[in-house]
């Protein structure tokens, strides 16, 4: 067979549905951006929505939230049920703010009932830069596929210095004990640095994780109680 003879497979869209899908994109990370303007620092909680309320990780996602949103911080999570719930649920117990990003999808997802106020996008990309953008520190529940890509996208994030370097939690030690195994081999292998694996804490302990939360979002950043900012009636901004 010649070069002649190849036949490749039709890939790109034409120029007017890439155009249509950048400026489409476009407008709806800035929908979420001035959506979430004004909701302060946050605690992302990523977990599984297939956990009900009378598990015990929905219970011990309810009370860790709890606790957080106690230091001051927001809770954000993707706004749906399950333990994403427990979070946003943990939050309201203690008159904290709650917020959700929530995920469009074929086999509808509706924000849970305990959000202040959230967003609905259409593409994972934008859900996960809006997850991260507001963050001090990355909370890692017991999940699936969803919740594995969200924690590997933050961790990532951090081991390449594209963020700061902040707390990152893994709550369900039995739960993640293969995963845990599966990182130590990658750092024998060398496909992740020697010190990668100090990049996150493992822990059941929720005053262990508020006392790194202390140390590593409050203190390491300077964060501190203040006036809040208002919002630019001009650009038709609402706190």
């Amino acid at each position: 067979m010649t070069k002649s003879e190849i036949i490749f497979l039709d890939g790109p869209h034409s120029r007017l549905k890439e155009l249509k899908f950048t400026f489409e994109t476009m407008w709806e990370l800035v929908k979420g951006f001035r959506a979430l303007h004004f909701i302060g620092p946050c605690i992302t909680v990523f977990g599984s929505a297939r956990f009900r309320e009378d598990h015990p990780y929905y219970q011990l996602t309810r009370e860790a939230s709890a606790a957080f949103a106690k230091l001051g911080f927001t809770i954000l999570t993707g706004g749906g049920p399950g333990l994403m719930e427990a979070a946003n649920r943990g939050a309201k117990d203690v008159n904290g703010k709650s917020v959700g990003c929530n995920i469009e999808l074929p086999k509808e997802q509706l924000p849970n009932k305990y959000l202040d106020k959230w967003v609905s996008v259409k593409h994972f990309f934008l859900r996960k830069i809006l997850l991260v953008k507001y963050s001090f520190a990355f909370v890692v529940m017991p999940g699936g596929y969803g919740t594995m890509d969200e924690y590997f996208e933050a961790l990532t994030l951090i081991q390449t210095r594209k963020i700061e370097n902040f707390p990152v939690i893994i709550f369900g030690k039995e739960y993640h004990k293969e995963l845990l195994q599966h990182i130590e081999l990658m750092r024998q292998n060398d496909t992740i640095g020697q010190n990668d694996n100090r990049l996150f804490l493992v822990t059941d302990d929720i005053e262990e994780a508020v006392a790194l939360i202390k140390e590593k979002s409050i203190k390491q950043y300077g964060l501190k109680p203040k006036n809040p900012v208002k919002p630019f009636k001009w650009l038709f901004e609402h706190d």
